[in-house]
């Protein structure tokens, strides 16, 4: 018996048009081994689930000015896309260190690396914030290229077990790192309604944070606890009905978009992280060290703004984008994610 040759098992097949689990979707879960599924998807203009379009590349690369033998940072691994670009760029010599917060895509993305042959002699991998960049300089010394894509990773968002995103069922989790912090849902519970209406308002701009607010700090003081993408996403809905019939259904998807963004800003801290990261760059770059900021909040872009005119006034940056870059027209048609990004790029002295 134990010599009779074992039968061949079929993957199980998908039920019906896609698994129900994100789980149970092995095409989206290790989209390089289906190429032309993946093509299908991006001929029709959408991102494939369970991995991430980079943007703006062709312009990064431009900005950097990448050369053999040179030292550079991808402070947002992510998915490696650009990771992969910048890679190239060296031609096997140089270094290109790497950071991410995120424990469950960082090692997905440091093996997909490795097997286009980019192993530890050319890359170096740390799970941390971008914000200890001074630690990675203590390690490699003064960079010749920074970049930092300041995106929430499209595998993040297609996973409803991260809590990225109201389309599906997930847990309101929206950390980066789910084992550091509180999730989201936590966050609700002891919010109060001002602050919650200042969050909306500061994060993600939101028109309508007075009535969301209320709402969802009224559904709190009757026991509702928001533990779900969806219990959330009702809320809002429910909170917007005073919005015109023909209307609606745009400005409550609209709205969901923006709140889940302001709780995702606020449980991780981002502006607080990315005004660190920006006080610690100059000291982090080389003499004529070039950084490129991809940012995807009006918020975000301020204070990348900001820092750098304040630096360029000082002196210590000798050039700066004189305004953002926008993606073109082309990138924002084949990627609609793209559409509400901003480059900007300094120079060192």
């Amino acid at each position: 018996m134990d010599n009779q040759e074992q039968k061949h098992q079929r993957r199980p097949r998908y039920k019906g048009t896609h698994p129900v689990a994100f789980k149970d979707k092995y095409k989206e879960l290790q989209p390089e081994l289906y190429a032309d599924a993946v093509e299908k998807v991006i001929q029709k203009g959408s991102t494939p689930a369970g991995m991430h379009r980079s943007i703006c590349v062709k312009e990064i690369l431009e900005i950097l000015q990448i050369t053999p033998g040179q030292t550079g940072l991808d402070a947002t691994l992510g998915y490696g896309g650009h990771t992969l670009e910048m890679l190239k760029c060296l031609n096997s010599e140089g270094h290109l260190y790497a950071t991410d917060v995120d424990p469950i895509e960082l090692p997905r993305t440091r093996d997909r690396l490795a097997r286009f042959g980019y192993g530890p002699e050319i890359l170096t991998v740390r799970q941390t914030n971008f914000s200890n960049i001074d630690q990675i300089t203590s390690e490699s010394g003064p960079l010749n290229f920074i970049l930092a894509d300041l995106g929430v990773s499209s595998m993040q968002i297609d996973n409803p077990e991260r809590g990225f995103s109201f389309k599906t069922e997930g847990p309101l989790d929206l950390r980066l790192n789910p084992s550091k912090g509180i999730s989201a849902a936590e966050r609700l519970k002891t919010i109060s309604r001002d602050e919650l209406q200042g969050m909306l308002l500061e994060n993600a701009d939101e028109p309508h944070s007075e009535e969301i607010a209320r709402a969802i700090i009224s559904a709190i003081r009757k026991g509702t606890d928001i533990s779900t993408t969806s219990l959330l996403q009702q809320i809002i809905k429910d909170a917007l009905t005073f919005i015109p019939e023909k209307d609606r259904d745009n400005e409550i998807k609209k709205s969901c978009q923006r709140c889940f963004q302001a709780l995702r800003i606020d449980v991780n801290k981002e502006f607080e992280v990315l005004y660190e990261f920006l006080e610690k760059l100059p000291e982090a770059m080389a003499e004529s060290g070039r950084v490129a900021i991809l940012t995807f909040h009006s918020g975000e872009d301020r204070l990348v703004k900001k820092s750098f005119q304040r630096f360029y006034r000082k002196g210590i940056y000798r050039e700066i984008a004189p305004e953002a870059i926008r993606p073109s027209a082309a990138e924002c048609g084949f990627n609609p994610r793209a559409r509400c990004a901003k480059l900007r790029w300094a120079v060192k002295s």
